[in-house]
């Protein structure tokens, strides 16, 4: 089955997405005349232009996200032939959501948000979930109607609240644009013999060592955490771990990992314990045949609750 890339272009209503992708669209080195399914999910006051094209092959769509099919979006690749498909996303809709509705051929070859900084802070105050949703699965976001010399420094850490790898380019209304390149040290030592984890980082540490498992290979941590047992793995095995809330009280779930220890069978489920473990990185199924840390206890001690019973970033 031959694959199809998407390229996701995600955002609130007027945040710049559609001049970008008709901007796109006019560049030949990206319009080379494959056949393009371009997909609109959100009609705002821009239209597409597509007699400012090098090639012609582009056919436009206008969709409902709430309510599209698999089946439908398979139809519309087979009746254009397309190669590949661009999406303007709707800003108020899930990401996720239409993801699981993509057929399965369709791999997603990349995902911009785009924000106007005029507006993202109170949209993250009032639809934070919809913000952070668009916000975890990008590999870049453009900030744009910035004034030169504005203070970023707010918009920074929300992005990296929700995702450490994404690139942040600022748009400036003189017409110029910056990458920001401020290095963001994680608040424990991974070269210290024991990487201790305080309480408050848990989340960042579990995002930290499940995406980048390998600088963590060999390493010993020690972190408190909640007892919570592997349905498939019952014997010297345990999985500690922490409620963790990424944006919203919707989205809370535990993240534990994987650890072999021999009095496994004499935890109790939800106590809290002290673990000094050391740090590998294989696969289990708790990835689904992807590699993640899976840790060999050397101790754990029964401990107070943290302060805060859900973790956050």
């Amino acid at each position: 089955m031959v694959q199809i890339p998407v390229y996701a272009f995600t955002g609130f209503l007027d945040s710049g997405k559609t001049k970008f992708i008709q901007e796109t669209l006019e560049d030949p080195r990206f319009n080379a005349g494959e056949r393009t399914l371009l997909l609109v999910f959100e009609e705002g006051e821009e239209e597409y232009d597509f007699s400012a094209y090098p090639h012609k092959n582009v056919y436009l769509e206008v969709l409902d996200q709430q309510t599209v099919t698999s089946g439908e979006l398979k139809a519309l690749a087979k009746k254009h032939k397309a190669q590949r498909v661009v999406a303007e996303l709707n800003g108020m809709e899930m990401v996720g959501d239409l993801y699981s509705r993509f057929p399965e051929n369709w791999v997603v070859a990349q995902e911009v948000m785009f924000a106007d900084s005029t507006t993202f802070m109170a949209y993250n105050a009032n639809m934070r979930n919809l913000v952070m949703d668009k916000l975890m699965g990008g590999q870049m976001v453009v900030f744009n109607r910035l004034e030169p010399g504005a203070d970023t420094t707010e918009l920074h850490k929300l992005v990296r609240a929700a995702n450490r790898r994404m690139d942040i380019l600022y748009d400036y209304t003189d017409g110029t644009t910056a990458f920001d390149d401020v290095e963001d040290p994680l608040p424990f030592d991974i070269n210290a013999p024991i990487i201790e984890v305080a309480d408050e980082d848990y989340a960042l540490w579990y995002r930290d060592v499940t995406e980048e498992t390998q600088k963590y290979h060999g390493k010993t941590v020690r972190f408190k955490a909640q007892v919570a047992m592997l349905r498939r793995e019952k014997e010297n095995m345990f999985a500690p771990g922490r409620f963790v809330m990424t944006c919203c009280i919707d989205d809370i779930q535990f993240c534990g990992v994987p650890c072999e220890y021999k009095d496994a069978k004499k935890l109790r489920s939800k106590s809290w314990v002290m673990v000094t473990a050391t740090i590998r990185a294989e696969k289990h199924y708790l990835y689904q045949g992807e590699l993640g840390p899976v840790l060999t206890a050397i101790s754990v001690e029964p401990a107070d609750p943290a302060q805060q019973d859900v973790a956050t970033f």
